[in-house]
């Protein structure tokens, strides 16, 4: 199961989703960009983690060894966004009184395979709305206002 994640989390074409993710990070100076971005990655790799997470969950209910790797795969996962978010403080985004690990733990939940599944699977959302919400609501959440 493991190993499906970690090809999922690639995502699509020649350059892994998460290299593409820290260069923009690393390179963009608008922090809304970034965040659609953030966005638009979710959409593509969702789709391909979600569903498997989402079953593995269900089994986890009943095997240790499986709940054991969703939860490493949980924490790795906020071990990324903590990095992710610390990067936007320290580039002067984070909106003010928004700590670094508060906005991890905003990007953690935007992340989260449950939230697709509510809204894509469930609700019947596609994937290119998905993202924009994701882009939407972490720009809400995270950054200042932007002036009219």
């Amino acid at each position: 199961m493991r190993a499906i994640v970690e090809k999922g989390l690639a995502g699509q074409g020649p350059v892994p989703a998460e290299q593409r993710s820290d260069h923009i990070r690393d390179t963009e100076p608008d922090p809304r960009r970034i965040l659609a971005a953030w966005g638009a990655f979710t959409a593509e790799i969702a789709p391909r983690v979600a569903p498997i997470l989402t079953l593995a969950r269900d089994a986890a209910a009943s095997d240790s060894e499986m709940a054991l790797t969703l939860e490493q795969i949980s924490a790795a996962r906020l071990d990324r966004m903590t990095i992710n978010a610390r990067a936007l403080l320290q580039a002067g985004h984070l909106r003010p009184g928004i700590t670094p690990a508060e906005a991890a733990d905003i990007l953690w939940t935007y992340s989260s395979p449950e939230l697709h599944e509510l809204l894509v699977i469930r609700r019947g959302w596609s994937a290119e709305r998905y993202g924009r919400f994701v882009a939407q609501a972490l720009i809400a959440a995270l950054l200042p206002a932007q002036d009219s």
